[in-house]
């Protein structure tokens, strides 16, 4: 690796532990960066998912009094739920090509900052026609856990969106059960994707301890800013990064 690799995958990996913690997307800055300094695709999405998920870890630690909330019982099922749907997408990845994934990536991108910007029109809508889904629903939460499993870019994204529909609307308490349930889908995928040999380790190492001092860091960053500055600003880098994509593809 180069100097400017080395920076570039720092800030990235810093910024993408504050970014999960915060709303979710930190995926966004850890994948392009990889790709960009040279990882093939499929290889740079395994590394990604890698150099990531401590930070959720240390983004759930920031969030402990949010999830003391939740029983404990309920938390359980919905980790069992997360494991399944996570073994499910990293299997998928494994028999996925370079070229096939570069083609899903941006519609994958735009879907789930979609899915997160909309997730409150969604769940209103959904109260109204009655087909709301309580917490416990497994079918959501498997299929978004699959998602997550193959491409761990936007899970937070969608898992909040997921929370909107079943009618969460403190956005702490729902930080901090993305982030304990993002850790749980990260250690499936990061298990199967080492085994398989899909991972480069020193930027995956590298990108692991900042995105660690980044996901502790952002949880007094998500209570000190309002809601709407945090939906703007995960918005902007949804989108902006599935545009990228979008024109690596032409």
């Amino acid at each position: 690796m180069t100097l400017p690799e080395i920076l570039l995958l720092v800030a990235a990996g810093f910024g993408a532990g504050v970014i999960n913690t915060i709303a979710g997307g930190g995926t966004f800055l850890t994948f392009p960066a990889l790709v960009f300094s040279g990882v093939p695709p499929v290889i740079a999405n395994a590394t990604s998912t890698v150099s990531v998920f401590p930070g959720y870890l240390s983004g759930a630690a920031g969030f402990l009094p949010e999830l003391r909330a939740f029983r404990r019982a309920e938390l359980l099922r919905l980790t069992a739920l997360s494991l399944l749907g996570a073994f499910g997408g990293a299997a998928l990845l494994l028999v996925s090509s370079d070229k096939v994934f570069s083609l899903v990536v941006p519609f994958l991108l735009l879907a789930a900052t979609l899915a997160f910007l909309y997730g409150e029109t969604i769940r209103k809508w959904a109260a109204r026609s009655a087909v709301g889904v309580k917490p416990q629903g497994a079918f959501g939460l498997l299929a978004v856990c699959v998602y997550g499993g193959y491409f761990n870019g936007g899970l937070g994204i969608v898992l909040l969106a997921l929370f909107a529909l079943w009618g969460m609307e403190d956005i702490h308490r729902m930080n901090g059960l993305k982030n304990g349930l993002s850790f749980a889908v990260s250690i499936i995928a990061v298990g199967t994707f080492a085994v398989a040999g899909l991972v480069v380790w020193p930027q995956a190492v590298l990108m692991m301890v900042a995105s660690t001092i980044g996901g502790y860091a952002g949880a007094p960053i998500s209570r000190a800013l309002p809601r709407r500055v945090l939906r703007g600003f995960i918005a902007l880098i949804g989108f902006g990064m599935s545009a990228v994509f979008f024109y690596r593809l032409f």
